[in-house]
């Protein structure tokens, strides 16, 4: 698995319009409702990450990068 560091609040930013895009999806099947939970859980840390004082990265796994991009 391969991970990278990246700007949290770029992730931020980026997971908050894949949730608007999920949010748009007429879908109610339990794969939409994990990917969904998997980008809030994402948005959250990435959130808390650039809020944080002195800290501007969070690391993403390349399958949680790509759910992202995938949806934006």
């Amino acid at each position: 698995m391969s991970y990278a560091a990246i700007d949290a609040a770029r992730v931020a930013k980026a997971s908050e319009s894949a949730l608007q895009t999920l949010s748009t999806v007429k879908e109610t099947s339990e794969a939409h409702q994990r990917k969904t939970i998997m980008i809030e859980r994402i948005h959250a840390l990435a959130k808390a990450a650039a809020e944080t004082r002195d800290c501007n990265a969070i690391t993403l796994t390349s399958e949680e990068f790509w759910l992202i991009s995938k949806n934006w």
